[in-house]
């Protein structure tokens, strides 16, 4: 099993960040009594955890662009390549000291997402993949799940809080979702949602209002590992509206149906 130089150093820079944010979400029951000391504190672990990612990523490739949650998008020399970076995915979980959050890196090359690498760090699980060369889950090759039947298979999705506007639709996908299915999860981390449609974990999942630091590297990973990846919107793009459907091919054509409602 290899991997080109610009999907280790991905790897390489995962596993740094990861170290930083373990030994910090150790110390994050400590400081349960005030959320907003709390709060604080995981801000500065996210930030620590983007700079050592820039600093990997940049570093070995100084002429790529980048986007990051917490930093903002910079133009690189090379304006067909970029890094899309969200160094703390479930931030919300790694403040209630809740073990699923991720790191996620994705390469962008004219457009299109080539590499992408999910690491949870927590359970030491690294989820990778490269267009054409399948995706990979530490050292094992995982495909998406083989499951057929809509009422046995199982989705993810996350729920608008805080007053978010678009509470009525996802009600709405889950009245209609959830009398064909075996089961709805909600755990709060998208790009680790993706990797376990990828590891065949979960049959599929969908979300609107998305990020492009919470969906791109989910991208490659779906597809290299056998699934399909839209738009909700099907004459849209995943990254420029942040939404997305996904599945394994058998069940994604009702899956779909359903989210679009049609």
């Amino acid at each position: 099993m290899s991997f080109s130089a610009n999907l280790n150093i991905m790897m390489k820079a995962a596993r740094k960040a990861g170290r930083s944010l373990v030994k910090d979400f150790r110390e994050v029951e400590n400081l349960q009594v005030s959320m907003k000391g709390a709060g604080d504190f995981v801000s500065r672990a996210d930030i620590a955890a983007e700079a050592i990612l820039k600093e990997e990523l940049r570093g070995a490739r100084p002429t790529y662009g980048w986007i990051a949650e917490e930093g903002g998008a910079e133009g690189g020399e090379d304006p067909t390549r970029r890094w899309i970076v969200d160094p703390l995915d479930g931030t919300t979980n790694f403040l209630h000291g809740l073990p699923h959050w991720a790191i996620s890196i994705a390469l962008e090359h004219k457009g299109q997402i080539v590499a992408g690498v999910i690491y949870d760090a927590a359970k030491d699980e690294m989820f990778m993949a490269e267009k054409g060369a399948g995706a990979w889950m530490n050292d094992q090759r995982i495909r998406v799940s083989g499951r057929i039947r809509m009422i046995e298979s199982i989705y993810a999705t996350g729920l608008p809080f805080g007053g978010r506007s678009d509470l009525p639709e996802t009600l709405k996908d889950l009245a209609r979702l959830m009398p064909a299915c075996a089961g709805v999860r909600r755990w709060g981390a998208a790009s680790l949602d993706l990797a376990y449609v990828a590891a065949g974990r979960y049959d599929g999942f969908w979300e609107r209002r998305l990020k492009p630091w919470d969906i791109a590297a989910g991208i490659v990973l779906v597809r290299e590992a056998g699934g399909m990846i839209e738009p909700i919107n099907p004459e849209g793009n995943i990254l420029a509206d942040g939404e997305v459907v996904c599945a394994n091919e058998p069940l994604f054509e009702k899956f779909s149906k359903i989210i679009r409602d049609v």
